[in-house]
């Protein structure tokens, strides 16, 4: 079953009963999937649901799925969080891509001092919503479940008062933890990824001071585009969710 797609409809999903997709879902699926009768495709509806079946109809812009078997899966704990930095080149969106097909269950965008690349006024609500179609493409293409919650850009001062809510590891390339040394309180984590030039060195102080600890990703220097979903890779096996 090579076809996902995401639809507020599969919530309703029965075995045995229909589901009955509208819109551009529907519309991808036909023209550029060539979604025929009689092939077996998955729906998901991004909140824990995938419905598995057999189209029963394609009719122009819709189409018809027959619910052989539901499957639900429950929100994981610890939940895993990447603050990723705004950085110029698009490694942004290509960290939050991966983390995505990595099983990360939310992102903060993070407006970094060193951050080249700046969203203000309009350009905010844009950029958002420009990460949460990325987070929604990434998972239908991972197979996902559950869409990864997307929070407003964050300034380093809104990170630093997350500790009560997360464990914070700021991954750098200095620090003289490792994050294989990392031991879960129960709380949901939070990686927090640097823009290209790095994390300044008041905003790690002001993070640290926050409770925040330093980890550091074996003895290469990564991008920010790669050491985010590095750190949920080594996360997931770590806390077994592999």
């Amino acid at each position: 079953m090579a076809h996902f797609y995401l639809t507020d409809d599969a919530s309703h999903a029965v075995v045995g009963g229909t589901i009955t997709v509208t819109g551009s879902e529907a519309r991808h699926a036909i023209t550029v999937g060539r979604l025929v009768v009689g092939e077996r495709m998955r729906l998901g509806d991004g909140r824990g649901l995938i419905a598995s079946g057999t189209v029963a109809a394609v009719d122009g812009d819709a189409f018809e799925l027959r619910v052989e078997s539901t499957l639900f899966d429950d929100e994981p704990s610890p939940q895993l969080w990447l603050a990723q930095a705004l950085a110029k080149g698009g490694r942004d969106e290509l960290a939050v891509q991966a983390a995505t097909e990595l099983g990360v269950d939310g992102v903060i965008p993070w407006a970094a001092s060193r951050s080249i690349v700046k969203w203000v006024g309009a350009k905010v609500s844009k950029h958002e919503q420009r990460w949460r179609s990325i987070l929604r493409e990434a998972t239908k293409q991972s197979v996902r479940s559950r869409i990864p919650a997307l929070k407003p850009l964050a300034t380093t001062a809104d990170l630093a008062s997350l500790g009560n809510e997360f464990q914070v590891l700021v991954l750098d390339p200095t620090a003289q933890e490792s994050l294989l040394s990392f031991a879960t309180d129960g709380r949901d984590v939070l990686v927090v990824v640097g823009p290209e030039g790095g994390i300044a060195p008041a905003e790690l102080t002001q993070l640290l001071a926050a409770g925040a600890v330093g980890v550091r990703i074996g003895s290469n220097v990564l991008r920010a585009s790669t050491a985010g979903p590095a750190a949920i890779a080594v996360l997931n096996a770590m806390l077994g969710r592999w």
